[in-house]
């Protein structure tokens, strides 16, 4: 696999190239320890995992000061093993989800509510049409502040039809932002991985989510 510090260097400069202050997450959820303490020595301090195990044993391997986020499905009897280890947890989806995070959390955690933007039903999310019922619902949540919206790209390669579903999840996050609600500010979009990451950040992403394309994945590198 490629040095990862290059490599962070180039995307960052193509990403300030198009907006200033895009938040990049290293996702390491396919990469070992060693790997991932290599991107923290980069300078890489935001990383993101998506299985319980995964965060549990770079949480023990890693001592610098690192912002974790949780970027996949977070089922309900997993939460008390995750939530109070994590910075944001990036797929919010459904009630009961946020019932067991009010019980479980010592304290206020930023959520990404996540949307499926494509409708697509291989990918999880809220229907948009819902998005700003389910957040007016999450009010008295006080264990909850909604930072932001989450999407994941339609499954295409069509370009036009990528930026389509960023530029809706942009809309509604700008529609939720309105309503100045006090537990759900939503300043963020958190959207863009590694094949579309440019386009997201044409279209408004504020994080993207970065695994192959900045670090690597251990499958490749057995190749």
């Amino acid at each position: 696999m490629k040095p990862i510090e290059p490599v962070f260097k180039e995307i960052t400069g193509q990403l300030n190239a198009i907006k200033d202050n895009i938040q990049i997450i290293a996702v390491t959820k396919q990469v070992d320890v060693k790997r991932t303490e290599e991107a923290v020595h980069a300078g890489i301090l935001h990383l993101g995992e998506n299985r319980p195990e995964g965060l549990a044993s770079k949480l023990e391997a890693i001592e610098e000061d690192v912002c974790w986020h949780y970027i996949g499905n977070l089922q309900t009897r997993k939460v008390k093993e995750v939530i109070n280890e994590i910075d944001y947890l990036h797929s919010l989806d459904r009630s009961s989800l946020a019932k067991e995070i009010q019980k479980r959390a010592s304290r206020q955690v930023k959520c990404f509510v996540q949307i499926n933007v494509s409708g697509e039903e291989s990918k999880s999310g809220i229907d948009p049409a819902n998005a700003i019922d389910f957040i007016e619902s999450l009010k008295d949540f006080d264990k909850i502040q909604v930072v932001g919206l989450m999407t994941m790209a339609p499954n295409t390669t069509d370009e036009q039809i990528i930026r389509e579903a960023f530029k809706g999840l942009k809309l509604l996050q700008l529609q939720v932002s309105e309503k100045h609600w006090t537990h759900a500010p939503c300043t963020e979009c958190s959207m863009g991985m590694s094949n579309d990451y440019l386009i997201a950040a044409q279209e408004g992403a504020t994080f993207v989510r970065i695994g192959t394309a900045l670090v690597g994945s251990e499958s490749e590198a057995k190749r």
